[in-house]
């Protein structure tokens, strides 16, 4: 019908029709362009992701070559201490810093921010952190040399003995732990202190601020203001607050052990040794660096007339060896259904030290080579009970590398610092209850009563809960010298400000910015990270707490299952829930393989105060009976100047103190 037909009104309807429909055509070409465009991009990426999954695997066959030869290099150094391993070590780093960087080029030319696979995707943002490698390659140099320096005077530092001077060859280990461990005279163990520390701490002073030079600026290559953010990204944290909040947890338990003892060492040297309200002398505590106080136990414990839970002597009357107490390692981590060590770990461990002579870093250590087969300890042992336990915990680093050794090599890590020493200390707990030492014969059959367990967490406590201020400060000291509140003349008095305000301990003798005691503790000479220690001793009371309910050891609330007398030993339940956390290495984000094991998601200290809740409520008790101080007051022991002192006042650390903890 013709236009002219329609009316007027009905002309615009059918006009406007018309336009609507050639608008929609219009957008429907256009969406179909979008669409195949998109279609081609999605392709694209599609066949990048492809070939990011290629590359990949392709990377993790070169990363294992690479830290195998890497670690080879490291282990023969560390177990043979010469000019040659040194170097052969410095030219190898460097040589692998080099190859780090040309794969880093090719893994950031990727657009794997747009991958849709979650697994590819974490693989590339790990390795989209180059390390110490960012450096060029002069400044690598230099903290590879300045690291290797503090390690070598660690390792070669040597003390006279305080009886006979003309005697200048004693070492860390076995030497001065052992003079910690058993004498009881304040003036020689002052002597040991101080000659340590000189020998150790203060030559490394100028290796240690050429390192933290060199340390923060491959954080910043690696996208941190400083080394401090990048410790802290390993917890997935951007501030030390939690760290505060889990101390501020636990704080008042050590509070009552510290006035505990504190109470007992006056009664034993006096007053004019150990004050009635002032910090401890830290060479009192039966450990060089007073991290942990269970050398002290024996004229400390609570009920003195029961026996003690030491099987030093049950060692050595069994016929045990150091092969025996990693036997008897090995078989408790069977019991439980996971892997026994391979053959190799047999044949190329070091677990005593060597008699010809050689300088090596005798600091226990388990050690990964990356190729699946190849794993060792390293480990002066000695028959005693606390390296019966060390040896059960240095396995559980063992177990975590044959759990996770078949992911891809970026992954064969604790899900984060804190994990791997968290695990071989919950084997550890297990080890060292007197049900366990019963069930292996190494404990005669006794009587539990509420005195002989108020005794056997004393003595824990004395290792657990006395460690944490240390574990804390030690990394809260570094953080601040990364961020540069610290300058190098303030090293010491900084230290000691923390050590007396968080830990209630002072030095023996005055100390000046010429002494650098940090330096005097393996991990700051080697350049470990110490946080993950306090991490691991929160953790592990959680980690112990989920397998002992799983092996049906634990009842909360029930006086005749404490979680102080658990032990897992052939749990095939607990084997299997902690062997899928072990597999995850560190697959996935921490807090899900955390709550794989505990049904938590966060670190949380009341595991820890489950565990010494008898103790806790015991101190409570004696302390208000005797009257004993709570806390302590300010040293009188001279370790900053009034200048520093004022410094300090205008930088607001004290302040800082206050909010992360400290008196």
């Amino acid at each position: 019908m013709p236009c002219g037909y329609f009316s007027e009104t009905t002309k615009k309807v059918l006009f406007m029709i018309m336009k609507i429909l050639g608008e929609l055509a219009l957008v429907g070409a256009i969406a179909s362009v979008f669409i195949v465009a998109a279609q081609g991009r999605a392709a694209e990426r599609a066949a990048e992701e492809a070939a990011g999954r290629d590359y990949m695997r392709t990377l993790d066959e070169v990363k294992s070559k690479s830290k195998n030869r890497l670690v080879l290099a490291s282990w023969d150094y560390e177990s043979n201490i010469t000019a040659y391993n040194e170097e052969k070590l410095l030219q190898l780093s460097l040589e692998i810093a080099e190859e780090e960087k040309e794969s880093w080029k090719e893994t950031m030319s990727y657009l794997w921010h747009e991958f849709e696979d979650q697994d590819l995707k974490r693989m590339f943002q790990k390795y989209s952190q180059l390390g110490t490698s960012a450096l060029p390659e002069d400044l690598n140099q230099r903290l590879i040399q300045a690291v290797n320096n503090m390690q070598a005077t660690y390792a070669k530092a040597t003390i006279c003995d305080y009886k006979d001077r003309t005697k200048c060859d004693l070492h860390v280990e076995p030497d001065v732990t052992d003079i910690f461990a058993k004498s009881e005279d304040p003036e020689e163990l002052k002597h040991a202190w101080l000659e340590w520390h000189k020998a150790a701490g203060a030559a490394s002073k100028g290796n240690f601020t050429e390192y933290v030079l060199m340390e923060n600026e491959a954080a910043k290559l690696n996208g941190y203001d400083t080394v401090a953010e990048w410790w802290l990204s390993e917890y997935e944290m951007t501030n030390e607050d939690q760290f505060a909040t889990l101390w501020n947890q636990v704080k008042p338990l050590y509070e009552q052990i510290h006035a505990y003892v504190r109470g007992r060492l006056r009664a034993k040297y006096g007053e004019d040794v150990v004050s009635k309200k002032g910090p401890i002398p830290a060479h009192l505590l039966g450990n060089i660096w007073a991290q942990t106080w269970n050398n002290i136990e024996k004229f400390t414990r609570p009920y003195p007339e029961k026996p003690d839970v030491d099987v030093t002597a049950a060692l050595i009357a069994q016929n045990y060896t150091p092969l025996k107490m990693f036997q008897a390692a090995d078989e408790f981590f069977k019991s439980l259904n996971l892997s026994g060590v391979p053959d190799l770990f047999w044949d190329r461990s070091i677990i005593e030290k060597p008699n010809d002579g050689r300088d090596l870093v005798c600091h226990a250590s388990a050690w990964d080579f990356f190729d699946g087969e190849d794993f060792r300890i390293k480990q002066c042992t000695t028959l005693t009970s606390a390296f019966f336990k060390t040896t059960h915990h240095e396995m559980g680093h063992i177990q975590y590398y044959l759990q996770y050794k078949d992911l891809p090599v970026i992954y064969r890590a604790g899900a984060n610092p804190g994990f791997h020493e968290a695990v071989g200390d919950v084997i550890a707990l297990s080890v060292a209850t007197p049900k366990h030492l019963r069930v292996v014969g190494l404990l005669e059959d006794g009587p539990d009563d509420l005195e002989s367990n108020i005794n056997q967490q004393f003595k824990m406590g004395l290792e657990k809960i006395v460690f944490l201020p240390f574990a804390y400060l030690l990394d809260l000291f570094r953080y601040s010298v990364f961020r540069g509140i610290t300058a190098p003349r303030d090293y010491n008095c900084h230290f000691w400000q923390l050590r007396e305000s968080l830990q209630g301990v002072e030095p023996p003798a005055p100390r000046t910015e010429n002494d650098f005691d940090p330096a005097a503790k393996y991990h700051v000479s080697a350049n470990v990270e110490y946080m993950r220690y306090y991490v691991s001793y929160i953790i592990q009371f959680q980690f112990h707490r989920a397998l002992c309910q799983l092996a049906g050891e634990y009842t909360p609330n029930d006086p005749s299952q404490l979680l102080s007398n658990c032990d897992i030993y052939r749990s095939q339940a607990a084997g299997k829930a902690l062997g899928n956390m072990l597999q995850m290495g560190s697959s996935k984000p921490w807090p899900e393989a955390m709550e794989v094991l505990t049904g938590q998601r966060n670190m949380d200290a009341s595991g820890v105060l489950e565990y010494f809740a008898p103790l806790h409520e015991w101190l409570k008790m004696e302390n208000e009976r005797t009257g004993e101080f709570i806390g302590w007051e300010p040293s009188t022991v001279q370790y900053c100047t009034q200048e520093q002192r004022m410094a300090m006042e205008d930088l607001g650390f004290k302040e800082k103190l206050r909010k992360y903890g400290g008196m």
